[in-house]
């Protein structure tokens, strides 16, 4: 840098010196960087004030001898700028202009020429500059950025030859260029000679250099008396100004940082030189190697000091600093780690998510206990040994870049190979940040090495330092008294090794009750399972729709993957299209994320999920890699259903809730926006947008859909959606759609072993403005990168937070299933919830609301205070991550002992954070179980979601034993071969006697009737339905069959569920015939298991009827309400025409709702089996709704030797589906009924049918 460069960067530091606070000379440690005002508490540092006085001496001592130095040093210009010139090609890479090369050719030659000469080559560099600035707008930010530096580095250096030396003729033949002094002392005497104006600037300059003498002296001038212990002749550690108080601590060891601070005062006759020597000189052996002991064992202790202080060889403090370094180096051979441990930032954050500082050292240098508890290297220690071994530490500077700790300023702060903050089968973690201080100090150390040690003859020009230098040129002892430290505090177990942290893998998706993980960055939450079904939060808003299903677990965000050759489709996870027999799944949670692996044929796919910490945005990954042989063409089509309202409004009446819902396609940026159009002035109207970015050369136009119908298609599911298998793009279709979506489609191409990658973004703002933002932001790759590593160190603040591992984070986990997923295994005893009689206003009494999932835990003894303080660590989790749920611990200790256990309980939560929220919603309820009746109790144990009890073992002990106890098993259906074929006649409904035919259906002749024809292929736009009711009790059918269930209201007492869906028209109604020799299952509707031909469907007043005929089986249902009671009939007529006997059974199933919403009742429902001699049948009750009390629901079969089940888990199957449910693949119904269970009703009867 040019002389009159760095004066005005010394001139603008010290004007900054001038604006700030000092007291007796000194700087605070800290101020605001924007007012300079001090920061509390306003502290004076014993050592930091001692290394800027130290460096301001040193630094006046460098300008004075300015004065007397060539203003400019041709052989250092050239060389810098070969290095901004190497630096700049290096990231140019090989599309590097050849302007860049001509430019190194340039500087090479110029360095060979007369100094004369240089001004006018440095000129045509120059020009060249501007063409290679102008060409590197192109490139990428490092390019742009060193390229414009290369032409600041022209521009000053010209400028201050323009200002000093243009009157140079080409022929000056002078080895060096012109001092300031010599210029000052010039005359003008014509040609050849200094002009007036160059004189006078040599002048103003060095007036310059006074001015800056002067002020670097007033600023070096501090008062250190204060700081020094008459008693101890020791300096503090510091002084607190605020409360007019030294440091208690003291420095007591020559190998500190304070060596400089103490020889500083000496030498300013400010301490006497006792003080030198009562600084502790511990003398160790380590490695048959006489060294001396520091404090922490810091490479920054040893050689800091070093930087500016001399050295002489054969001294004590010359043998320290290589006896240290030696040290460092075996302990890193020790640990298998690259060497270099000093004080440094490391890979812990706090809620601001800045890096954490700490003093690291090594052991048998340090004194501190738990040196060997943290591993922490930090390149810049491994600069600062420069200073002593030069060769050894270019060696290490190479093995740690190997293992990347240089970035693009320079060497990273740290590697951390602490385990306790890794994740699994990670080694270390770069901490990625940079320290002006540990960046000077590298400088400082390079310069010592290439420049000659330039600091250290400044420290020792100046007369104030010279007249103590003895003190630095102590002579180690002949005879010294060996200090032992107690080793055993410092154990370690040799080299480091990756963290052994075992996340949950996963290799099937059918577990009892579906496994979740829970991540969050406090604002947006998500929650997935192995399956890849879950839900995305925004605060209190639900995203996208998802609805508690314990059984099935099909509701989500998914991705689907199709071959347009072959027609074939798969999704990234297991749902929505399922497994086969070509493909594995593995699925890996951890608190960060999750990734999902699947291997499909001959192709790869890894999906990675993580939610972002700086933005609310979840991230999915999909990596693809084709492991055939020849190029590959693949369409991925995202889908998710859209909310943007509360879990509740999307529950009372979807339809009526999507009706506010406006979508945008943004083809710019491969993305949709979507926002609900507010109902009030002062509604806000969040933004929702989601975007799919295909990182690869092949650029292949998205297509959208947001509209449901168009993607679905009417009477289908997302396993089964029409747009997947429709060749060519979207249909683009936007605006106020009726059931909005979100689906983008993009086609990728694959070669052979290329992995692609495709990021998908979901994400929700306040506004328009801020989401398009986001879409811009996580286009970048890197951006998208970077979620990754801060995910990850997002939750490792978190998990500190609430002073938990991962491994307690996967209990929290475990626990959280349960909530949101509530499964009878982990619930109380099935005869306690069946046995209770009371409603939601029992709890009322106890200050429970029952609005939210309760999670119970009795409590017997003391002995369970663990378990205790691990739930109420996973509440406050749960609450992180977005889950809001009751925590009851209930005192059931012995008689006499309930208040000790009681206090020790509240003392806990009193302890934590968690003592806000005891009796309040969503916060922790202590209750004294000797306070409560047993009806109390019943009704706490039945209605908990999850039930613990300290008796039965730890928290893991219990998940362990209930969700992994023996599962039933159930005796197969096994087809067999019949002799002979069934004879079949097509049959088509006729339409020519329909009034008002559309193609669809017509009135009957009489006008009594609607009759729908059910074509293949052929549904109906919308579900054309039939009202059958009376005055207390009501169905609504559909054409297809698919119905729901009232008793008195159709809105707060549903029998069966209603799902308010006009597209997949789902329904909790469903009957099955079965073909008991070959397994054919179908349905004598439409839905949910269609048969082959038509179907013909007949409304009438008060019934409806389903015809159909089916391998030679022809089927009549007719679906009625009695007349005055509050009973359904549904009669079905089969008739044989197939010319031999055939064995068929018939199934019957209902979903019970009994109540509002089945989310919400389903977990409060018990079955019983009921047999009378004319039937059987399944009956339930709900005695914790509003209006359960004393009501019973059946549904029976006119078969008193019927097989039953209450159980929906058994009778769908996990992850199964009412248009291929599990229990068809069984030989009959289990018979299994009671409390706890998702409920359902399920008959079975079979029957012989001969030959009409």
């Amino acid at each position: 840098m040019p002389g009159g460069s760095v004066l005005q960067r010394i001139t603008l530091t010290l004007d900054s010196l001038d604006n700030m606070e000092h007291f007796r000379g000194h700087l605070y440690n800290w101020y605001d960087t924007r007012t300079l005002a001090p920061l509390s508490p306003r502290y004076v540092s014993s050592v930091d004030s001692g290394n800027m006085a130290g460096h301001l001496l040193t630094l006046r001592e460098g300008l004075l001898a300015m004065q007397n130095q060539p203003i400019l040093n041709g052989e250092r210009i050239f060389a810098g700028l070969n290095d901004t010139l190497l630096l700049l090609e290096k990231h140019w890479g090989p599309g590097a202009p050849d302007t860049l090369k001509e430019l190194q050719k340039q500087c090479f030659s110029s360095a060979e020429l007369p100094l004369g000469a240089i001004y006018s080559e440095l000129k045509k560099m120059r020009t060249q500059c501007k063409h290679l600035t102008a060409a590197s707008q192109h490139e990428g930010d490092i390019v742009v950025r060193w390229a414009e530096h290369l032409e600041h580095q022209l521009i000053e250096i010209c400028h201050e030859w323009s200002y000093l030396l243009a009157w140079l003729p080409p022929t000056y033949k002078s080895e060096t260029l012109p001092t300031l002094s010599w210029l000052a002392q010039s005359t003008d005497t014509g040609e050849g000679t200094p002009p007036a104006s160059v004189i006078i600037h040599a002048r103003l300059r060095l007036d310059i250099i006074s001015e800056l003498e002067k002020r670097l002296n007033d600023h070096a001038r501090m008062d250190f008396a204060f700081l020094y212990s008459e008693a101890t002749n020791l300096l503090s550690v510091g002084y607190n100004c605020d409360t007019n108080t030294a440091d208690k601590s003291h420095y007591d060891l020559l190998p500190s940082e304070i060596r400089l601070t103490s020889f500083l005062a000496i030498a300013t006759n400010q301490l006497p030189m006792k003080s030198w020597y009562a600084l502790g000189r511990l003398f160790t052996n380590i490695d048959n190697e006489t060294a001396l002991m520091s404090w922490s064992g810091s490479m920054f202790e040893y050689l800091m000091p070093n930087l500016v202080m001399p050295n002489w060889r054969g001294s004590l403090l010359d043998e320290m600093g290589k006896s240290a370094v030696t040290r460092q180096i075996n302990w890193g051979k020790e640990r298998g780690v690259p060497w270099g441990v000093s004080e440094s930032g490391y890979h812990a954050f706090d809620v601001q998510r800045n890096y954490q500082y700490q003093a690291f050292g090594v052991p048998g240098l340090g004194l501190r206990r738990g040196l060997a508890d943290d591993v922490v290297v930090a390149p810049y220690a491994t600069l600062l040994a420069l200073l002593v071994s030069p060769q050894k530490a270019c060696e290490n500077l190479l093995r740690l870049e190997q293992s990347g700790a240089h970035g693009e300023y320079g060497f990273y702060e740290a590697l951390d190979y602490t385990p306790s903050r890794l994740a699994t089968g990670q080694l270390y973690a770069v901490v990625q940040s940079w320290m002006a201080h540990h960046q000077g100090m590298g400088f400082q150390a390079l310069a010592h090495i290439l420049l000659d040690a330039p600091m250290i003859e400044r420290f020792m020009a100046s007369p104030t330092f010279m007249s103590a230098n003895l003190l630095l040129q102590e002579r180690v002892p002949d005879e010294v008294d060996l200090y032992s430290p107690r080793r055993h505090f410092e154990s370690h177990e040799g080299r480091v090794k990756p963290v052994r942290y075992e996340p949950r893998v996963f290799s099937h998706v059918d577990s009892p009750t579906p496994e979740i993980q829970l991540l969050s960055n406090g604002h947006y939450h998500l929650m997935l399972t192995p399956g890849g079904g879950g839900y995305s939060r925004w605060n209190s808003i639900s995203v996208t729709r998802w609805r508690c299903d314990t059984t099935r677990d099909n509701w989500g965000s998914f991705c689907y993957i199709r071959d347009p050759h072959t027609n074939e489709v798969w999704s990234n996870t297991w749902q929505p299209m399922g497994g086969n027999a070509n493909s594995t799944d593995e699925i890996i949670f951890t608190d960060a994320g999750a990734e999902f692996r699947r291997t499909l044929g001959n192709l790869s796919v890894r999906t990675q999920v993580v939610v972002s910490p700086e933005d609310d945005i979840e991230l999915r990954r999909v990596t693809l890699v084709h492991h055939g042989r020849l190029p590959r063409s693949l369409e991925l089509t995202t889908y998710a259903e859209v909310v943007i309202a509360s879990e509740t409004s999307d529950l009372a009446h979807p339809a009526f809730s999507n009706l506010f819902i406006e979508t945008e396609i943004d083809p710019s940026r491969d993305a949709i926006l979507c926002h609900r159009r507010p109902r009030s002035p002062d509604e806000p109207s969040p933004f929702l947008f989601h975007m799919m970015v295909v990182h690869s050369n092949d650029y292949n136009e998205a297509s959208f859909e947001t509209d449901r119908a168009k993607f679905i298609g009417r009477g289908r599911s997302p396993a089964d959606a029409a747009a997947i298998y429709a060749n060519g793009p979207l249909s683009n279709t936007s605006g106020a759609v009726l059931d909005p979506v979100l689906a983008i489609r993009q086609v990728v191409r694959l070669m052979p072993g290329i992995p692609i990658t495709i990021d998908i973004v979901y994400g929700i703002s306040e506004s328009r403005q801020q989401s398009q933002a986001l879409l811009e932001k996580y286009r970048d790759y890197p951006i998208a990168e970077r979620v990754f590593e801060l995910a990850w160190s997002h939750s490792l603040v978190v998990l500190r937070q609430i002073n938990a591992s991962e491994d307690d984070a996967t209990l929290f986990n475990r626990l959280a299933s349960a909530v949101l997923y509530p499964c009878h295994e982990l619930r109380a005893d099935v005869q306690v919830i069946s046995r209770n009689r009371r409603g939601q206003s029992g709890l009322w009494g106890w200050g429970i609301s029952g609005d939210l999932p309760i999670v119970l835990h009795s409590v017997t003894s003391d002995e369970s205070m663990t378990s205790i303080t691990t739930l109420i660590q996973a509440h406050r989790y749960w609450r992180l991550k977005g889950l809001e749920v009751d925590l009851v611990i209930l005192n059931n200790s012995a008689g006499g002992y309930q208040q000790a256990l009681q206090t020790l309980i509240m003392d806990l939560i009193y302890a934590g954070s968690e003592a806000s929220l005891l009796d309040k919603p969503g916060g922790i309820f202590v209750r004294n179980g000797e306070h409560l009746s047993s009806e109390d109790k019943q009704l706490l144990m039945s209605v908990a979601c999850m039930y613990l009890d300290d008796r039965a073992g730890g928290l893991n002990e219990q998940l362990n034993q209930r969700l992994h106890s023996s599962i039933k098993t159930h005796r197969p259906f096994v087809p067999f071969v019949t002799v002979g074929s069934n004879r079949h006649e097509d049959w088509t409904p006729q339409t020519e006697h329909l009034f008002n035919f559309n193609g669809y259906g017509g009135f009957s002749e009489d006008g009594r009737e609607y009759q729908i024809i059910l074509k293949e292929n052929v549904p109906t736009p919308a579900p054309w339905s039939n009202v059958l009711a009376n005055s207390c009790f009501g169905s609504v059918i559909s054409e297809a069959g698919q119905a729901y269930s009232w008793y008195e209201n159709a809105h707060e007492y549903r029998l069966t569920p209603w799902e308010n869906d006009p597209v997949s028209d789902r329904s909790g109604e469903a009957f099955y015939i079965r073909d008991e020799e070959n397994g054919t299952v179908w349905s004598p509707t439409t839905l949910p298991v269609r048969g082959r031909g038509d179907y013909l469907t007949r409304h009438g007043f008060g019934y409806s009827v389903f015809a159909h005929r089916d391998s030679g089986i022809d089927s009549e249902l007719t679906i009625m309400v009695a007349e005055h009671d509050p009973v359904k009939l549904a009669i079905l007529t089969l008739s044989n025409n197939s010319g031999r006997t055939r064995n068929l059974s018939v199934t019957g199933y209902v979903e019970w709702t009994l109540g509002e919403s089945r989310s919400r009742s389903a977990p409060h429902i018990f079955t019983h089996t009921v047999v009378v001699p004319s039937g059987s049948g399944v009956t339930a009750n709900n005695f914790y709704g509003a209006n359960g009390e004393g009501r019973i629901a059946f549904f029976a079969v006119n078969d008193p030797h019927c097989s039953l089940t209450g159980d929906r888990r058994e009778f769908i199957g996990r992850n199964g589906s009412l248009q291929k449910p599990a229990a068809m693949k069984l030989r009959s119904l289990s018979g299994n009924t009671g409390a706890g269970l998702d409920p359902c009703g399920a008959v079975q009867s079979v029957t012989t049918l001969i030959v009409r």
